[in-house]
């Protein structure tokens, strides 16, 4: 029964990723960003960094960012069986856990693929609730002393799943936005009162990102900064120590500054 589960595990993770990879490669992408090097696969990005972005949203970086050196945190839940062969498949390494359940095994782990890997994590999965960013990545960062970017993404008016995070499928042929924050550096040694602190202004801000991304998408209009993306993988992706980061009080302060250079034309 074991050996049939395993198997049963890796041809629907298989099968998964075929299906991501020809569904998603119908779509037309665009990003906006407020600094286009925390992107792995730009010349001037300097890792490693964790990137957030909602559950329901998976299937894009799936396809857009496979073997660039990204790590990604799944949870151990039988029905994630599935999700990590997809993402072997699609060029991830993949860790077993979560930052909260069973929480220092997986924490060695992440510490361990940080020292050559970039992170990637849902931080409102496994189980939800949908939208609600778990400390676990913010206290990631401070500890691991690693910059997060927060990734917004919106399909146009995809078709939803009846599950916890309103799972988005994306019809085939239609837009896909992105919109990336700078690298956020979360500072390090915080209390449990500094790092709900921190949790709920990332939260709020990928949140801001994910709902403009959206209506971006659904829109589609133009923004002044906008740049197509494209599937890229190894050969384009860099490595090289870190970049000068941004202090996440500076970020939300200047944000107001920012924003507007990414409004529509």
């Amino acid at each position: 029964m074991k050996k049939q589960s395993i198997l049963a595990n890796k041809f629907g993770g298989l099968g998964l990723a075929v299906l991501t990879r020809k569904l998603m490669g119908t779509l037309e992408y665009q990003a906006a960003y407020y600094d286009r090097a925390v992107d792995p696969v730009d010349p001037e990005f300097r890792g490693p960094a964790i990137f957030v972005f909602w559950h329901e949203y998976i299937p894009t970086l799936f396809y857009l960012r496979g073997h660039c050196n990204i790590a990604m945190l799944i949870s151990r839940h039988q029905d994630a069986q599935w999700l990590s062969e997809a993402a072997r498949h699609m060029g991830f390494t993949t860790i077993h856990g979560s930052t909260q359940r069973g929480g220092s095994r997986a924490l060695r782990e992440l510490l361990r693929k940080s020292r050559r890997m970039n992170l990637a994590i849902t931080p409102d999965g496994p189980r939800g609730p949908r939208r609600r960013l778990a400390p676990g990545a913010v206290y990631l960062s401070s500890k691991l002393r690693i910059p997060l970017v927060a990734v917004g993404l919106g399909y146009d008016r995809p078709w939803r799943f009846p599950t916890w995070d309103r799972f988005a499928v994306p019809k085939p042929f239609s837009r896909v936005r992105g919109i990336a924050s700078p690298l956020i550096q979360i500072p390090p040694a915080l209390n449990r009162d500094q790092v709900e602190w921190y949790r709920r202004r990332v939260e709020r801000l990928l949140n801001r990102l994910t709902q403009e991304a959206e209506c971006w998408a659904e829109a589609g209009t133009r923004k002044v900064q906008q740049v197509p993306l494209r599937r890229q993988g190894a050969r384009h992706c860099q490595f090289r120590g870190y970049a000068p980061t941004v202090q996440f009080p500076q970020y939300t302060a200047a944000a107001s500054c920012v924003m507007p250079q990414l409004d529509q034309a």
